[in-house]
């Protein structure tokens, strides 16, 4: 499973953009304009609600139903939220990336978690109990919902040099495994679907000082994800039964959370690398 020379994309996901921005500016290696200004790669406009009446109150948001306020909003009450932080404490933010069957880092149920779930993606306020869940509800449109989590999640690390073997390992033994069964699909003009899906990603920008080993894992996690959503799309991917389709699931299934473990990684280890930039003076 060869890698497509793309331009440096990076992507991931809003939440991704969210938490990495958040903790640069948290920690005075970027402006609030340019935290803000980063998210309009996932939409041209963004509210934000809370859960509930007692999140409100804690972010000083309006509630679900009211009219929404702007991101803002929510960057004001983290600095005021996190002020009292130590530098040995873990990062304020943290991105899962939950699906069925694996929802750690998400505190058990509730609402917070379906709604995690149902949008593969969310931004966990490390010790402060809450959490935040992007939704496009129009186009152009993103909702960021603020709900109340467990307070005792314990954050799930995994470290950054790991996640890029596994994802290693995982383009080997997916790529060997559907050669195995024959059906590796090698229809025509696939290099060229892969690049039209690539260059049709949103591209956020990243904040200067965002380690590189950390953009170089999410830029290969983007391009094998774009190579496994192909993949997963070609029906039947060269498979002559439904059985072989169910064999090529399950041999892609361990790629697909290798890429899901890789870009938490990442996002994680940008996240981490601001927060231990505790010296350096607060952006705007």
């Amino acid at each position: 499973m060869d890698q497509l020379q793309v331009p440096s994309i990076f992507v991931c996901c809003p939440s991704a953009t969210l938490a990495v921005w958040s903790s640069a500016w948290l920690h005075g290696a970027a402006a609030s304009d340019n935290a803000l200004d980063a998210l309009l790669a996932w939409g041209e406009e963004h509210e934000v609600v809370a859960a509930d009446e007692t999140v409100a109150e804690v972010f000083d948001l309006p509630v679900t139903g009211a009219v929404p306020t702007g991101p803002a909003q929510v960057l004001t009450s983290l600095r005021k939220l996190t002020s009292a932080r130590s530098p040995g404490e873990a990062p304020a933010v943290r991105l899962v990336l939950p699906v069925p069957g694996d929802v750690r880092g998400l505190g058990g149920g509730g609402a917070f978690t379906e709604a995690a779930l149902r949008a593969g993606e969310a931004v966990v306020l490390s010790g402060l109990g809450h959490g935040i869940v992007p939704q496009a509800i129009a186009e152009g449109l993103m909702r960021w919902t603020v709900y109340p989590v467990a307070s005792d999640i314990v954050p799930d690390y995994v470290p950054l040099p790991e996640a890029e073997h596994a994802l290693t390992d995982a383009i080997r033994d997916s790529a060997g495994a559907l050669q195995e069964l024959d059906i590796a699909s090698d229809r025509p003009g696939v290099r060229a679907e892969l690049s039209a899906t690539l260059r049709s990603r949103p591209r956020p920008d990243w904040p200067s000082g965002t380690p590189g080993r950390a953009l170089r894992v999410l830029q290969r996690a983007e391009e094998v994800g774009a190579i496994l959503l192909l993949a997963s799309a070609d029906e039947p991917g060269g498979a002559l039964s439904a059985s072989a389709a169910t064999r090529r699931a399950q041999a892609l299934r361990p790629l697909s959370e290798a890429i899901r473990t890789a870009r938490c990684a990442a996002v994680n280890e940008a996240v981490r690398v601001f927060a231990d930039q505790t010296g350096r003076s607060q952006g705007a």
